[in-house]
């Protein structure tokens, strides 16, 4: 049986019937008044989900998320790390095991509300090393076994505390992809392992030996950040892997002089490798640009409530508003990019062949064809539906409603 959306803003636009048939969208046509049947539909062949003028939009697509470490609906606590990435590492350390919930099930409630809020494709995080072993990455697999009906996970085996520092730890590491990790992860190869030829030659060993797309970590400042994104750009060349590397965070990279991040970003376009960012406070990534030279860009809520930070919510809305506050954009056209880089940007990363944001003005993931991976939402437009992020949303994944008009508290 096929599924109307009936009556529906399509990326804001003209209301609109959107028919979804095997997992994709078949059909977009005239918008039908409610309680009528579906132009073309014989009686009883399909189900109707009434759009009452809601806004249609591509689902989101959280692609930097650590699902292991939430404590989203748990009790609060005073945050107790120290700075640094080691330093916060050692204070999570010291205090998951104690959390009131396994990180199997604090990783399958947080993912459910993310659901809930709209997001249906994912990239999580999962520590693995020599403390956690791979209790932590089983967490995150028995969470994605939890909604596999619900949302698609990639998971990520992600050494946190480094592949240098503590002996064993490459081999944690290899262990998780054994056990079907998505993604092989990296973290700052120069600042945290100190030595970025043996880091990156781990990372990309393993990638190579598993087939497998990277995703390296780089809080790295300036020069350095620069100089570990130059090594892993110059990877991603000689092993072909184009397309198949994301750098996450880059928090450095917008402090370096213009012709430099130009330089990098324009070589970042050439090797098709892609970005996620979490809309961090301090100089924002610089969107525009990085839209202008084909790079793909996807969004995350990080950490949520959790030993590294009391911030995240579980909803990628919101955190599409930080992206377009930190970027300091008001007009709606740079407002409603921040929406498709948190959608199918974010899709594009996990699945390079997926449809691509092409530009700033570009709104693509609604056309026939294309996967009915699909949120509604309530507002008079797109970058009102951002700026108010209200309540009465319904969520599709495979063309099947799987949350339906939650009412947010």
């Amino acid at each position: 049986m096929t599924l109307v959306l009936r009556n529906v803003r399509p990326w804001g636009g003209d209301a609109a019937d959107v028919t979804l048939d095997g997992g994709v969208i078949a059909a977009v046509g005239p918008a039908t008044s409610e309680g009528a049947a579906p132009a073309g539909s014989a009686p009883g062949s399909s189900a109707v989900v009434e759009g009452r003028g809601r806004i249609l939009l591509p689902s989101f697509s959280d692609v930097h998320v650590h699902l292991d470490s939430t404590r989203l609906g748990l009790p609060f606590r005073p945050h107790t790390g120290a700075p640094g990435v080691w330093n916060m590492m050692l204070n999570d350390r010291a205090n998951w095991r104690g959390a009131e919930a396994s990180a199997a099930e604090r990783a399958t409630m947080t993912l459910g509300a993310m659901i809930e809020r709209g997001t249906t494709r994912v990239r999580s995080y999962a520590q693995v090393d020599v403390d956690a072993g791979l209790e932590r990455f089983e967490g995150v697999l028995a969470a994605r076994e939890a909604h596999r009906d619900r949302a698609d996970v990639a998971v990520i085996a992600f050494p946190q505390a480094g592949l240098l520092r503590e002996a064993g730890s490459a081999e944690v590491l290899e262990e998780a992809l054994r056990m079907g990790a998505d993604v092989v992860g990296g973290i700052d190869p120069c600042a945290l392992d100190r030595d970025p030829v043996r880091h990156l030659d781990i990372v990309f060993g393993l990638a190579g030996k598993y087939n497998l797309p990277v995703d390296i970590h780089l809080h790295e400042p300036g020069q350095l950040g620069l100089f570990s994104a130059q090594l892993i750009l110059e990877r991603t060349k000689a092993l072909g892997m184009q397309g198949l590397v994301t750098i996450s965070h880059g928090y450095g990279l917008a402090d370096l002089p213009a012709a430099q991040l130009q330089e990098l970003i324009d070589d970042m376009g050439a090797l098709d490798v892609s970005m996620a960012t979490i809309a961090p406070a301090g100089a924002p990534l610089p969107l525009q640009q990085l839209a202008a030279a084909g790079v793909r860009v996807g969004l995350g809520q990080d950490g949520q409530r959790d030993y590294w930070s009391p911030y995240g919510n579980a909803d990628m809305l919101d955190r599409t508003w930080q992206l377009a506050f930190t970027s300091k954009f008001r007009a709606d056209e740079l407002i409603e990019h921040c929406v498709a880089v948190a959608t199918v940007g974010g899709s594009s990363i996990i699945d390079p062949q997926a449809p691509r944001v092409a530009s700033v003005a570009d709104r693509p993931g609604l056309a026939v064809g294309d996967a009915a991976e699909l949120v509604l939402v309530e507002g008079d437009t797109v970058t009102a539906a951002v700026m108010d992020r209200l309540p009465g949303r319904t969520v599709i994944h495979r063309g099947r409603v799987v949350a339906e008009a939650l009412q947010l508290v």
